[in-house]
């Protein structure tokens, strides 16, 4: 068994491959080096109960500072690992330290994808994907009448609900022609929009940003019609993009993610990655994937530990995510990207209704609102790839699990 784990990064994922090794009994040492401040915490509370002052900052955190307090186990916090020499087994960190590892574990995740537009840089412009992130939100929001935000998929419409739940004006506009066009259904989107419109927000499709605009801070959004739209602030949510420039730097292979085999190892044997920057491969789809998921992060970091500790695991999971808006909870089992049937169960109206999405006949994905056991019991389904005719998805009468 290896002596040294290296986990490069201190996310969610991270906590997750401590917590497993723990688990497994390892006994050697543990070194977690992370760039910000905060021991491993949960990212998907930040856009909600935690912007909106629900929820205190100790219960982010994966684990309480305790569990950690262990003679075995070294974090570095504000660290940045600028190198790792594979012939050496070392990282390199910018404050000039060498750590030598025998099994790393690249939990590097992702970053906000940045707006090249004139005005970016203003004061007044927001990115969420930390606890400094909402820190400067919820300062800027105590003196915010009208927040404009650009995006309108998970990110930018959970924001949008809390800032209107808060008595904020706030429009959102979006490039597509409808919300989460990239994850749900035409009728799942449809839902969403009329769920913000009745909430008051002022929703603006098939709409590109030209521009920011403002003395030193901002004062106004543009669109790419020249329409001139006044905010005290502004939220950017148009998507992440995965932090890959250290295993690519070492050599390693990267296709829109770190690549990796089913127990989570890259090329290089003693190397393996995990969560949001990870190409890998997905059985019940056939094909690889790079996920934006905690569910994907924390599945990968058990698989990676599991197999770091000489126990052989093969990561084979049924993708889900959840968002909360206002008093709705959609829950997505599965992925239905290609799908040339949608089905729903119930009805919009009434705001608790499912939408199945088959590909060939086979049920590939489900969006649950408001309808955990549509979703909870669709995964076995989609596991098995199971092959349901219309009229029984349909059937708020036929209890799913009985198919399985």
């Amino acid at each position: 068994m290896p002596r040294t784990v290296v986990i490069a990064g201190a996310g969610h994922g991270a906590g997750q491959v401590v917590a497993s090794l723990k688990q497994h009994k390892f006994d050697g040492r543990i070194v977690l080096v992370g760039e910000e401040p905060y021991l491993p915490y949960q990212r998907p509370p930040l856009s909600k109960k935690y912007l909106a002052g629900e929820m205190p900052p100790e219960r982010l955190y994966f684990k309480p500072e305790s569990f950690y307090d262990d003679d075995n186990i070294e974090i570095l916090l504000e660290t940045r690992i600028e190198g790792i020499d594979r012939q050496s087994h070392a990282i390199s960190t910018a404050g000039g330290n060498s750590i030598r590892y025998d099994k790393l574990v690249l939990a590097t995740g992702s970053r906000v994808r940045n707006l090249p537009v004139p005005g970016a840089d203003l004061a007044g412009i927001h990115y969420l994907r930390s606890i400094g992130d909402v820190e400067a939100i919820r300062s800027d929001l105590a003196k915010a009448k009208h927040i404009v935000i650009v995006g309108a998929g998970y990110i930018g419409l959970e924001v949008a609900a809390v800032c209107r739940q808060m008595g904020l004006e706030v429009t959102v506009i979006e490039m597509a022609g409808r919300v989460m066009s990239r994850v749900v259904s035409e009728q799942v989107s449809n839902f969403f929009e009329k769920l913000h419109t009745r909430h008051g927000v002022d929703i603006r499709l098939s709409t590109g940003l030209a521009a920011f605009e403002g003395d030193g801070k901002l004062t106004h959004v543009v669109t790419a019609s020249d329409e001139r739209i006044a905010a005290d602030l502004a939220v950017v949510g148009v998507g992440i993009v995965p932090n890959t420039e250290l295993a690519q730097n070492a050599g390693l292979a990267v296709n829109d993610g770190i690549v990796v085999d089913d127990q989570c190892r890259t090329d290089d044997a003693d190397i393996y990655a995990i969560g949001d920057c990870t190409w890998h491969p997905n059985s019940i789809y056939d094909r690889y994937l790079r996920l934006e998921s905690v569910h994907n992060a924390l599945e990968q970091a058990k698989t990676a530990a599991a197999n770091i500790c000489g126990i052989e695991t093969h990561y084979a999971q049924v993708p889900w995510f959840w968002s909360d808006q206002y008093d709705i909870k959609l829950q997505i089992a599965g992925l239905s990207q290609g799908f040339d049937t949608a089905v729903l169960r119930g009805d919009p109206a009434s705001a608790s209704f499912a939408c199945f999405y088959l590909r060939d006949g086979i049920l590939v994905a489900v969006d649950a609102i408001n309808s955990p056991r549509e979703f909870m019991q669709s995964k076995a389904l989609i596991a098995n790839r199971a092959r349901i005719a219309t009229d029984v998805l349909a059937d708020p009468d036929v209890l799913l699990r009985d198919l399985a």
